[in-house]
């Protein structure tokens, strides 16, 4: 295909692509299907359930849909119906199958199926926390860091995730970029030769057709400033057979490229999400994952440990865990901020650090991304510190200095008596 002349097209109502009937089966299921996609799809073929077309075509859009395969009262039904007029409802069969049908808790049921909550509790927070929109120097493109830049292509999405961020984009119908407002965020990316990472994001922007996404890539690779590309997608988790060769092959000629999704709760970790991530990896992308902090979903220790060492097992590191944003019609979820901090320490040090994400807050008003860990300094002056290391054990740390080391000797280390006792009450000393 001639890069240059390509015609880059799109069709909203589905997908575009070739039929379900060209495709091709390339893997068999690793292991039997699970009980909820038995009972609710297992009349579905399995080669057209790894189709991800006819996963996206046979998406639950509406209350009536979510009522046939999952048990709702006729006053859930009313109260979801009102949630839906202003925050709309679309899960895919592949994630569906995932939802313990038996328990309402159920933590994927919680970040796929509506809430009256989204309503009762919709006064608070903001619509656009983030001040995307007064960051966007052309429509779609948001320029907030200094040497990076966030281009959104479409609002539309497979999977809408109830904690989302852009929430505010579902009332306003399906939109997809036009090519000359695309031409406008290339335009303004040449101009700042400061820009040298790009984010594409939506929505979700591998819902876009391959060619029309390899016409961007191939335009953000010609402009010579631009170092890094980065795509944004939950495309593994809740539908992972969009994550075909063809994608894959298609990306692997645009390096570097590193594919940002989203794990929240390790019972999202499938074969075929395991299959998604292992093809990007082989075609050269690094796959990270950013998490959002969910109440009832993925906030505590257990949870996270296990959600983030599953990840490392299927190629995936670890990378933000975030609170969630302040958004309307998602304060249900959200949890207090020590909630992190606490989980952050309970990981750091049990387990291997690249399992360990980087807890932060997007601060409202645009204020960015900032760190919050947790504070493992006891005490500090010129000479030395005092750390509390994962155990809770004492240690001191000489502080080299700067000038003050040429005019005059430095005090030894002094050690700290950490004798205590251990779970099993059994002495322990530090060692030094």
């Amino acid at each position: 295909m001639n890069i240059e002349t390509a015609t880059i097209t799109i069709t909203e109502e589905e997908p575009p692509g070739s039929t379900a009937a060209e495709c091709e089966v390339e893997e068999p299921p690793s292991i039997a299907a699970p009980v909820s996609r038995r009972s609710l799809y297992g009349q579905v073929p399995q080669e057209l359930w790894d189709d991800w077309r006819w996963q996206f075509r046979n998406r639950i859009t509406s209350i009536e849909e979510l009522s046939k395969h999952i048990k709702l009262s006729l006053k859930q039904q009313a109260q979801l119906k009102l949630v839906t007029d202003k925050y709309p409802i679309s899960v895919t069969p592949h994630y569906l199958s995932l939802i313990n049908l038996d328990d309402p808790n159920d933590p994927i049921r919680k970040q796929a199926i509506p809430s009256f909550m989204e309503l009762a509790m919709g006064c608070m927070g903001f619509e656009d926390p983030l001040e995307e929109r007064k960051h966007s120097v052309v429509p779609g493109l948001v320029h907030r860091y200094p040497d990076r830049a966030l281009m959104v292509l479409t609002n539309l999405c497979p999977m809408l995730c109830r904690h989302c961020t852009r929430k505010r984009e579902w009332q306003s119908g399906v939109w997809v970029r036009t090519q000359p407002e695309i031409d406008a965020m290339l335009d303004y990316i040449r101009g700042h030769k400061e820009v040298r990472d790009i984010i594409i994001s939506g929505g979700d922007v591998l819902t876009l057709s391959t060619e029309r996404l390899e016409g961007v890539l191939a335009s953000l690779r010609r402009i010579e400033h631009i170092e890094i590309i980065r795509i944004g997608s939950r495309y593994p988790v809740v539908l992972p057979q969009r994550i075909d060769e063809k994608l894959c092959n298609m990306l692997s000629k645009y390096g570097p490229i590193w594919l940002n999704t989203h794990f929240n709760h390790y019972n999202e970790i499938t074969p075929e999400s395991a299959v998604a991530c292992d093809r990007l990896v082989r075609a050269g992308v690094p796959v990270n994952n950013q998490s959002v902090l969910l109440r009832g979903v993925n906030d505590t220790v257990e949870t996270q440990l296990k959600l983030c060492q599953g990840l490392l097992r299927i190629k995936v590191r670890p990378y933000y865990l975030f609170q969630c944003d302040e958004v309307q019609g998602t304060e249900h979820l959200r949890t207090p901020v020590q909630t992190g901090m606490d989980i952050i320490k309970g990981m750091r040090g049990f387990t291997s650090g690249l399992a360990v994400p980087t807890f932060v807050i997007d601060l409202p008003g645009g204020g960015g991304k900032v760190p919050v860990q947790p504070n493992y300094i006891v005490s500090q002056n010129d000479d030395e510190m005092i750390f509390q290391n994962y155990e809770g054990r004492l240690f001191n740390y000489r502080n080299p200095g700067e000038e003050r080391q040429t005019e005059k000797q430095p005090r030894p280390a002094r050690r700290i008596n950490n004798n205590r006792q251990d779970r099993n009450g059994q002495m322990v000393m530090a060692m030094f």
